[in-house]
């Protein structure tokens, strides 16, 4: 994927089955904008990814760390 939030967000508009008319009217987020990260094109804006974030309820918390096994 693109990146973990990134492919949550994309996955979370694909999940809710929402057009992006009325996603864009329910968050304010452009439609074109929404079009555009959908397709590939480009990417969100930390505010409107938050914006987004925050209408699917989604919370961003910290992976947990991963031992490196030392070769001995």
């Amino acid at each position: 994927g693109e990146s973990p939030l990134t492919d949550v967000l994309k996955q979370s508009l694909k999940d809710s089955e929402l057009s992006l008319f009325r996603l864009a009217s329910e968050t304010g987020i452009a439609r074109a904008s929404l079009i555009r990260f959908t397709c590939g094109e480009t990417s969100l804006r930390l505010d409107i990814a938050d914006r987004l974030a925050r209408y699917f309820r989604l919370a961003l918390v910290p992976a947990k760390k991963q031992r490196i096994r030392k070769r001995g």
